[in-house]
């Protein structure tokens, strides 16, 4: 058998201004180049996978391993930059497994249940300020619900300080834009918020020796550290470090623009927002519509090849890149019904928005649960909600891949 002939790569499909995505241009490529080279917005190349069945194997394929972000792409000699700790999405083999055994529980259903009355009052308190200070019964819901309300139920989840945001969101927002950026600025960013989580863990290991208190559920950063002094424990300090780096790159930013656009289509399809507030027990349910139809990410999901194989008669070599694209992969219509359909009633519903095997999300649950929440709560608050102006006319946030609306006004 002959490799099939490699052409030339291709620019990575660009998203219609002022939308989420995905791309057009992927329907073409699921079709006739389902495993194509691509120039990514950094000049480097990698082999898109654009249906569903591939991204989904890639995922978790062990021959396709994420790279450090601090490692790639590889610098070689003395040129190569000092290795940061890993992400969760970045650790590997047994290290991965001892880090992911411990920490997983924390996010199981069950566990998370204290969340959700803390993510209701919050939802709540937001909205009551945001109608309180609107006399005309309009209000922008990107600045008074969607932007504040990740941050703040991730503070209280794993026990974030929310006064510390000045410090560590910025580092955040450059990491989220790494593909545009220069190695140097995105290790500075990576080594000013490991500096932060260490200061943090430094700080609450003080308050703990004062206290004497058993930590609590609302401070996962406190329960893992005293995970790491239980005897047999296989959690270090560091691996506490690298929770906190992780979640603040997961489970901010992502999380808010997502739940921009989940909003924007709620209100953009007026019938289903509508069946909704009158069967509210159908939104576990819509959230998973959601999470499929809006693309939580483009393609930004970098693997790279550790042996060669071959996908569809590409061989791609050890050493390449390669990117499954979930945004793509949630429209293929081999997989779902309809596929650029919103259908809120949509089962099953077997999305990879949070990824597949080992390395899936480990804050899938939580994420679920505040998204849940954040539209229970503002359809209870506000059964009439609208869009005040129209969709086509709101100003886009397009500064990293994960694009959302920057303003969403609306009336009730």
């Amino acid at each position: 058998m002959t490799d099939t002939a490699v052409p030339a790569p291709i620019p990575v499909p660009e998203v219609t201004p002022g939308t989420a995505g995905p791309p057009c241009g992927y329907a073409r490529l699921r079709a006739e180049q389902p495993v194509v080279q691509a120039e990514l917005p950094n000049g480097e190349t990698a082999w898109l996978l654009s249906r569903y069945e591939d991204a989904r194997a890639a995922f978790a394929d062990p021959r396709l391993v994420r790279p450090l972000l601090s490692a790639w792409p590889p610098v070689e000699g003395d040129d190569a930059p000092p290795p940061c700790l890993p992400t969760f999405l970045e650790m590997r083999g047994e290290h991965h497994e001892r880090v992911r055994r411990a920490v997983l529980p924390l996010f199981g259903r069950g566990r998370l249940e204290f969340m959700r009355p803390r993510i209701r009052a919050i939802a709540a308190e937001l909205i009551d300020a945001m109608t309180a200070g609107s006399p005309d019964r309009t209000a922008d819901l990107v600045a008074g619900y969607v932007e504040p309300l990740p941050l703040r139920v991730l503070c209280e989840t794993i026990g974030l300080p929310h006064e510390d945001r000045d410090r560590y969101l910025p580092h955040t927002l450059t990491l989220l834009s790494a593909a545009g950026l220069a190695m140097d600025e995105i290790l500075a960013a990576l080594y000013a918020l490991q500096d932060y989580a260490s200061e943090l863990i430094t700080r609450k290991e003080e308050e703990e020796g004062e206290e004497g208190e058993a930590p609590q559920d609302g401070d996962y950063i406190r329960l893992l550290l005293a995970e790491t002094r239980r005897p047999g424990s296989e959690l270090v300090r560091d691996d506490v470090v690298s929770f906190v780096v992780t979640m603040l790159m997961a489970g901010y930013k992502t999380n808010m623009q997502h739940t921009g656009n989940a909003l924007l289509t709620l209100l953009t399809h007026p019938d289903q927002l509508r069946r909704l507030r009158d069967e509210p027990a159908g939104t576990a349910t819509a959230v998973d519509e959601l999470l499929r139809h809006v693309p939580l990410m483009n393609a930004i999901n970098i693997l790279v090849a550790e042996q060669d194989l071959t996908l569809h008669g590409q061989r791609i070599r050890a050493g390449d890149a390669v990117v499954p694209v979930p945004a793509s992969a949630n429209r293929d219509p081999e997989a779902f019904t309809d596929p650029d359909r919103l259908d809120l009633t949509r089962t099953p519903n077997p999305h990879i928005a949070f990824g597949h095997g080992p390395h899936a999300c480990t804050g899938a649950h939580l994420t679920r649960m505040q998204l849940a929440v954040v539209i229970q709560v503002l359809l209870e608050k506000l059964p009439g909600v609208e869009l005040a102006e129209p969709a086509e006319s709101l100003p886009w946030d397009e500064t990293t891949p994960l694009r959302a609306p920057a303003r969403l006004p609306v009336r009730w």
